[in-house]
């Protein structure tokens, strides 16, 4: 956006909001934060006779995000925008200084700095074909992440179930900070795991604790560098997971261990459940119960997918998504959701969560398309914000003794608009499940971030093409050929762009770099990318979200044709 756009937008946000719930008042911390900032820099702005000299924010300091808020990203185009602000700078001198706004916000980017920046946090794993288990439906499976907030609040994972025939693959979008997230991502696969597992095999975790041997391994996780995992995770998040698995050995219906399905459905339940538990229960370490908290209260969705060894299974609640990539019999490549965003856009959901609350609350359960006016997902893990009462939230929010740092519990403590009947939320999944079939070729898992700026169809096909190197172009139709000059122009840059070579060999980046950089006839725009790449942690989570794809490849020698 322009910068009086900016400046006279984010003077709208502090009146419109002044009143607001503390959620929403965050975000006026966040532009009192811009507006205070500015006597950084000065810059004469000759294209506007209302603000002839304005400040501009360039700090790299990360302000406080709201916790369940998105700005909208309508407001101008990045790189016009970028293009035009740095084509009308000039210099000051401001407190004694001499300030170079071109030098300290210098958004152009070369094309090895470009590269070096998306290809930061790839990852790629191979799966052996055969193992003692027999084949693998997995052929391997290439990770990226591209983070906008500071610390980034993705996270994925990926594992194979040693104890059933399988692997796991998860994505999960963290929302009012990271622990949420964090949390889920080092514990859910275990859950899942230990649900699919039969009788006899939990039997032998229970009896090695019982004798004080070593636990042997439920899950082979297939980690890189970048990955969060804690080694100093909280004690009881064994614990707790060794009590759902007793609970399991005493079920008489657990003998053979779940279905995929019913498998994922409890862990996302019971995890959900455990981390509400961990914040209420007392403990003897305070800085382990802030933490307890903290995951409690903020959020984060999750798509977990299940691959046997003839079927895909896929765990959402959220907006995250599962996309399969099917290549059909003209090579063309065809997008398969294996999953729905949970947001204002499904329209089954929202009458679902209005159904669950009387009449009276019909107006005001989803307001400006969030629940309760502040949250865009409408499935989640924690949020507890959005589940219990507001005399639990109040009592476990003042457990905490006086000598613990209040400063990281401060943004959960608000009131909700209209929080008249709670819960308003839960992590329940739902649950699709996939016959493989020989064209079902690669899955693609993502973030919002990711889906916030491609079509599932149109990430299938820049996978697709990538995997394959064909680029078909559909033969020019009766009515292209009497197309005006112009149309025509459009049309043939935009075949062009199709037959354009893939940059990176790792197809997540792919994606990313295409998500960030496509320009108006579907091809790369350098100047944009670098735009979207340099902006300031101020100002990127303005115009993109954290991004993390997973692209898994099945192995095609596993699922043939029926005999006829």
């Amino acid at each position: 956006m322009h910068i009086p756009t900016l400046i006279e937008w984010a003077t709208k946000v502090r009146r419109r909001y002044t009143s607001d719930c503390v959620a929403l008042k965050m975000t006026l911390h966040v532009y009192t934060s811009i507006l205070q900032k500015a006597a950084c820099y000065t810059v004469t702005l000759p294209f506007t006779s209302h603000f002839q000299h304005i400040r501009l924010v360039a700090s790299h300091c990360y302000p406080p995000w709201p916790a369940y808020q998105s700005l909208p990203r309508s407001l101008g185009t990045l790189s016009s925008d970028i293009l035009h602000f740095r084509g009308q700078v000039s210099r000051h001198r401001t407190q004694g200084q001499h300030f170079s706004t071109y030098q300290d916000l210098d958004l152009h980017l070369n094309r090895v700095q470009i590269s070096n920046i998306l290809r930061r946090n790839e990852q790629v794993v191979s799966i052996p074909e055969f193992d003692s288990r027999g084949h693998s439906t997995v052929k391997k499976f290439e990770s990226n992440q591209l983070a906008a907030n500071a610390p980034n609040e993705d996270r994925y994972s990926a594992a194979t179930c040693l104890h059933s025939k399988g692997m796991l693959f998860g994505v999960f979008d963290g929302h009012g900070g990271s622990a949420c997230a964090q949390a889920v991502n080092e514990r859910l696969l275990y859950y899942v795991a230990v649900a699919l597992m039969p009788k006899k095999s939990l039997e032998g975790l229970e009896k090695c604790i019982a004798q004080g041997r070593p636990v042997p391994s439920i899950l082979q996780w297939h980690n890189q560098h970048t990955d969060f995992n804690d080694p100093g995770s909280p004690s009881f998040y064994m614990e707790h997971l060794r009590d759902f698995w007793q609970e399991l050995l005493d079920s008489e219906e657990h003998s053979n261990g779940m279905s995929p399905h019913d498998a994922l459905e409890c862990a996302f339940k019971r995890l959900d459940s455990d981390i509400s538990l961990e914040a209420q229960v007392p403990l003897s370490d305070d800085l382990m119960k802030s933490t307890a908290i903290q995951v409690a209260f903020a959020g984060c969705t999750a798509c977990v997918v299940y691959v046997g060894a003839d079927a895909i299974h896929v765990a959402n609640a959220g907006d995250c998504r599962a996309v399969l990539g099917v290549r059909e019999m003209d090579g063309s490549w065809s997008a398969l959701e294996l999953s729905l965003d949970h947001n204002s856009n499904n329209q089954a959901e929202v009458e679902k969560i209005k159904a669950q609350h009387p009449p009276s609350e019909k107006d005001t359960v989803i307001v400006d398309d969030r629940l309760l006016g502040v949250l865009m997902p409408l499935r989640a893990f924690g949020d507890m914000k959005f589940k219990w009462s507001c005399q639990l939230q109040q009592s476990v929010l003042s457990s905490l003794k006086s000598g613990v740092d209040q400063n990281s519990l401060h943004m959960y403590q608000y009131d909700l608009p209209n929080y008249l009947t709670p819960p308003y939320l839960d992590a329940t999944p739902e649950i699709m499940s996939h016959k493989l079939r020989p064209q079902d070729c690669f899955l693609i898992l993502g973030t919002d971030g990711l889906w916030d700026e491609l079509r599932s169809k149109e990430a299938v096909r820049l996978v697709g093409e990538h995997l394959s190197g064909i680029h078909p172009q559909a033969p020019v139709s009766l009515s292209e050929k009497q197309m005006k000059l112009g149309k025509l122009h459009k049309l043939l840059m935009k075949r062009r762009a199709r037959t354009s070579p893939a940059v990176d060999v790792n197809a997540a980046t792919h994606l990313i770099r295409h998500a960030l950089g496509t320009g108006e006839y579907g091809e790369l725009c350098e100047e944009r990318l670098a735009c979207m790449l340099a902006l300031p942690e101020d100002f990127a989570r303005m115009y993109r979200d954290d991004i993390t794809a997973t692209v898994v490849y099945l192995n095609p020698g596993i699922v043939r044709p029926p005999q006829s």
